[in-house]
């Protein structure tokens, strides 16, 4: 058995994307999101310091039911998700005295508690987006009664304004930013688990994603690399993703057979 890598480009997932939906009786059209705007259907979030995140206070449209998480009743959006739905007009997001906060000042509070990782993860996340992915960040549950019907630990954001984090099966407390430092540490972490365009997906019960993708900050894994990689996945489908100046490029790793010569 040998591991081949494959290097993937944008036109390379939009291809991906079309053989997948041709298969599926959803269709999406590529890049569509990025291309419209929701000015007439705007969602409201308030934003909340201390977790990192924004709390959904008013919903337009349809962009939530694969958007943000929920945590009794309540919707929070991560720094990514409100980036990309400021840019194409589907969200405000307010203060605490529900004054507008711009886009240039959501900037300004990644650079001083997440700096470049983040702006890449959003990267990563737009491009993902705008090919009609649906696209949840690894390890935190759609919602609460997903991580019961799965029964497998999770660490969890509660719905208070605080950085406090609900753990299942683990004595773990991490806060959103926190788990931006750990993964800042690491040169390569699961950033977000990935599923094809679905019309039928549901934050309760969403199923196993098409593929978990991490995030790679210096050169490719080697093979041994990436078969440590593919025994954490348990069996979900592995890409790596890498951020140069803006532009996204995706890797996967296959086995294949070759012919024993004579």
């Amino acid at each position: 058995m040998e591991g081949i890598f494959r290097g993937g480009s944008e036109s390379d997932d939009e291809i991906f994307l079309q053989q997948a939906n041709d298969e599926d009786e959803y269709h999406y059209s590529s890049s569509s999101i990025s291309k419209l705007q929701f000015r007439k259907e705007l969602s409201r979030a308030r934003w909340v310091d201390g977790m990192g995140m924004a709390e959904v206070i008013e919903k337009k449209g349809q962009i939530w039911v694969t958007t943000g998480i929920v945590r009794n009743g309540k919707t929070y959006c991560s720094i990514e998700e409100i980036l990309f739905f400021m840019e194409v007009g589907a969200l405000c997001l307010v203060d605490d005295n529900d004054t507008c906060i711009c886009l240039e000042d959501i900037y300004k509070k990644i650079e001083g508690k997440m700096g470049a990782y983040c702006l890449e993860l959003f990267d990563v996340y737009r491009h993902l987006k705008s090919l009609g992915y649906i696209v949840g960040r690894h390890g935190t549950a759609w919602s609460l009664k997903a991580v019961k019907s799965t029964c497998r630990p999770v660490s969890l954001q509660v719905s208070e304004e605080s950085s406090e984090v609900m753990t299942l099966g683990s004595a773990d407390k991490l806060s959103i930013i926190e788990l931006f430092g750990t993964m800042q540490i690491n040169d390569m972490m699961p950033v977000f688990d990935v599923y094809l365009p679905n019309s039928r997906f549901r934050k309760s019960s969403p199923g196993s994603p098409n593929f978990t993708l991490y995030l790679s900050r210096d050169c490719p894994p080697s093979k041994a690399e990436i078969e440590v990689l593919e025994r954490r996945c348990s069996g979900i489908p592995l890409k790596i993703c890498q951020v140069d100046n803006g532009r996204v490029s995706f890797f996967s790793f296959d086995k294949v057979e070759l012919l024993v010569l004579p």
